[in-house]
């Protein structure tokens, strides 16, 4: 989010790995990406999406629906 910030950059997205392979989403993850969006919007930047990778493949929180 500094780059976010301090880059004059205005949209983003936040991607992660899952080390134990399962791309699902944590309750943490999804609480944690509501934080995030919550936080950064009074700053006028919008996240518009949460990538999480595995050795399966990938979830997108907002292709579940989740944010």
């Amino acid at each position: 989010m500094y780059r976010r910030i301090n880059g004059n950059s205005r949209r983003g997205c936040l991607v992660h790995n899952h080390p134990s392979g399962d791309p699902s989403p944590s309750q943490a993850d999804i609480q944690m990406t509501k934080a995030i969006i919550d936080i950064a919007k009074p700053l006028g930047i919008a996240v518009h999406d949460h990538i999480i990778v595995g050795k399966s493949g990938h979830a997108s929180l907002r292709g579940m629906r989740l944010i």
